[in-house]
């Protein structure tokens, strides 16, 4: 791939030192198969249990350890940076390694010879992996490239979150921040508020979106042009596959792990833009998408493992623009820890408003009323942060 001199000239002089750490992302699809070899090394039926202990315990400790990392790349290399197709292998060889987990996983649950407890923590592990599936899909399906926004489909069948390609693109990011997103989660809104609000709604959106789109052109929404229905169609003939190889009795596992697994999802986007609020002009309009308006993390372990997601800030300014190349805003604002750490936080909602509220109005300088409200809780938050009504 040739790049213009100037680019390829700093490029030379100037080297992505997570280069080869994008691999470690590898880690991830890989562990069913991780899970089953420590369990025959060991004899130990904890190891079934592995996904959920990186998940909840490893990262965020490895976060802490290694800290933050706000470096960004040289503006003159990025167009040089976002055309190395390494980057985009380290993402491709995600779902191979994914799918294959998913069978492995399968064969193991319906052979026999696994507990009930052990049967569970493998199906959490699977759903872990189709959860951090759903953010390789994300990144897969921002691109232009025909061959990416397929693959991020098949990224998404294990979830049946397929219309999370349509809601995502072409809901989220034109209503980011504001209270007509259902993936904005509000100030005093507890997760677990939240969790239905957004699938409902992020559903219905995905459906509308598809709809109209297709009614511009003359065709009814029952249609395999529909890309929600052909995203389902994917899970479906996945599920499908799976039963008839497996037996009947894999399908509660199935829709167990794909529950947990979009489940993931909507908690990372819990903590994304969690009481931030864009405001709207004299036109009426709201303001343009800024690295305020989203949570950023620079820990360094869990951007490595997902990508780079935590550099929101920049990926909603520049929804097309590679991983690699995302940058750091000295202007966002930043979590406490990385999302690992964070979505522990999110399942206990006293211990997360007594930790983001606060930060929320720090934020807003003081002024509560700048912030996106859960409008139930309106009168109780002003109450308690000085707010008038």
């Amino acid at each position: 791939m040739t790049a213009p001199s100037e680019a390829a000239d700093a490029a030379v002089t100037w080297h992505d030192p997570k280069r080869c750490l994008w691999l470690i992302g590898l880690l991830v699809p890989s562990l069913p198969f991780i899970s089953w070899g420590l369990v025959e090394a060991t004899g130990l039926a904890a190891f079934w249990w592995t996904g959920l202990v990186l998940l909840y315990v490893i990262v965020p400790a490895i976060d802490q350890l290694f800290g933050k990392d706000t470096a960004n790349p040289p503006d003159s290399v990025l167009s040089w940076l976002e055309q190395d197709r390494y980057y985009r292998w380290c993402i491709f060889l995600y779902l191979p390694v994914q799918y294959a987990g998913l069978v492995v996983g399968c064969w193991l649950i319906s052979r026999g010879g696994l507990s009930p407890a052990d049967r569970m923590g493998l199906s959490l592990t699977l759903g872990g992996v189709s959860g951090i599936g759903i953010n390789t899909a994300h990144e897969l399906g921002h691109k232009k490239e025909s061959v990416e926004r397929w693959l991020s489909k098949i990224a998404l069948a294990p979830t049946w979150y397929g219309h999370f390609f349509i809601e995502h693109n072409r809901g989220h990011h034109v209503r980011v921040a504001t209270p007509e997103d259902p993936a904005s989660a509000r100030l005093g809104e507890s997760f677990w508020r939240f969790l239905p609000r957004t699938v409902a709604g992020s559903l219905r959106s995905a459906w509308r979106l598809e709809r109209n789109r297709l009614k511009r052109r003359g065709r009814g929404p029952w249609t395999l042009r529909n890309d929600v229905l052909n995203a389902w169609a994917m899970s479906l003939a996945l599920f499908a596959a799976l039963t008839v190889a497996f037996g009947p009795g894999i399908l509660p596992y199935l829709v167990f792990q794909a529950v947990f697994g979009f489940c993931l999802l909507e908690v990372i986007n819990y903590t994304e833009h969690y009481g931030l609020l864009r405001e709207r002009t004299a036109s009426g309009r709201y303001e343009r998408c800024a690295p305020k308006h989203s949570w950023n993390s620079d820990n360094v372990t869990t951007n490595v493992f997902l990508y780079h997601l935590q550099r929101h800030s920049d990926h909603h300014a520049n929804p097309t623009r590679r991983y690699q190349a995302l940058r750091h805003f000295d202007e966002a604002p930043e979590l406490p820890a990385g999302y690992a750490g964070m979505i522990l936080l999110a399942y206990f909602p006293p211990l997360w408003r007594r930790v983001m509220d606060p930060r929320v109005i720090a934020h807003y300088e003081g002024d509560v009323t700048r912030a996106n409200i859960q409008p139930s809780r309106r009168l109780a938050v002003l109450a308690r942060y000085g707010g008038a009504a």
